[in-house]
């Protein structure tokens, strides 16, 4: 068996050298709890400002269906045929629904499998419903034409009665509410659920005024989110870097 060389420094070096990279582990864990910390205190704040915003006491209340011109779903081409699929045809799963703006799908459709499906085409800025799975009742906004599966209701809002961010602030904003009218251990809804849902619909000068507001807070809460791994890796990095800095006695004793 081969043997290892370990370097044994005298005992107030190792203890010293425990001292501080000890030291360096608990700043990265406080580090990360406080990032944590910060960015729930945000989306709890995000959450707070989107439910007074979107409270009102004298507003025209309608359906969903009432500010659509068109309400469709989608289909999946059969999983039998692999030309169906990994084509040019961006096609949308629930799965990828998370409160979020879609601008890449995670699958993609063939020609071949668009024409021999439910699956179709909807444009830009829908407000798409996630109906069945895990993530029912989750909305997300397109930026880019795409096709969804058949779990997806799409709505293509009328612009001169509503604005698409509205429609998908208020959607977020009745999460809970929409997901309790499912059925099921995963709570699925239908396209009639979401069509005949409420929405209250003030005049589309506030309704933009708002959605400038709620952006904003969405933002920042997205910077923190997007920036907290990269932060928390930095931390790891500079962490290995000392530690090996500090049991490389060769160069120390240099």
């Amino acid at each position: 068996m081969a043997k290892i060389h370990v370097p044994v420094p005298p005992l107030p070096v190792q203890e010293e050298i425990v001292r501080i990279l000890d030291s360096f582990s608990s700043l990265e864990a406080e580090l990360e709890a406080e990032l944590e910390a910060e960015l729930e205190a945000r989306r709890k704040q995000y959450a707070y400002y989107r439910n007074e915003l979107l409270t009102f006491e004298r507003v025209v209340t309608v359906c969903i269906q009432d500010i659509c011109i068109r309400i469709c779903s989608g289909g999946t081409p059969s999983s039998k045929r692999h030309d169906y699929y990994d084509g040019n045809v961006p096609w949308l799963r629930t799965q990828d629904i998370d409160f979020n703006v879609i601008n890449q799908t995670s699958a993609t459709i063939s020609d071949e499998g668009l024409r021999n499906s439910a699956a179709q085409w909807i444009p830009a800025n829908c407000v798409i419903v996630a109906m069945y799975g895990a993530t029912a009742a989750k909305v997300a906004v397109n930026s880019i034409p795409l096709t969804t599966n058949q779990a997806c209701c799409n709505l293509q809002i009328d612009e001169t009665k509503a604005d698409v961010r509205y429609v998908f602030h208020w959607l977020s904003n009745e999460y809970e509410h929409l997901k309790a009218l499912g059925e099921g251990s995963q709570s699925n809804i239908n396209a009639k659920k979401v069509k005949s849902y409420p929405i209250s619909l003030p005049p589309l000068e506030e309704q933009r005024r708002i959605v400038s507001i709620l952006d904003r807070f969405d933002k920042l809460t997205n910077d923190l989110s997007s920036g907290l791994p990269a932060e928390i890796e930095a931390r790891r990095k500079q962490y290995e870097y000392y530690r090996d800095r500090l049991l490389s006695f060769d160069e120390l004793a240099v």
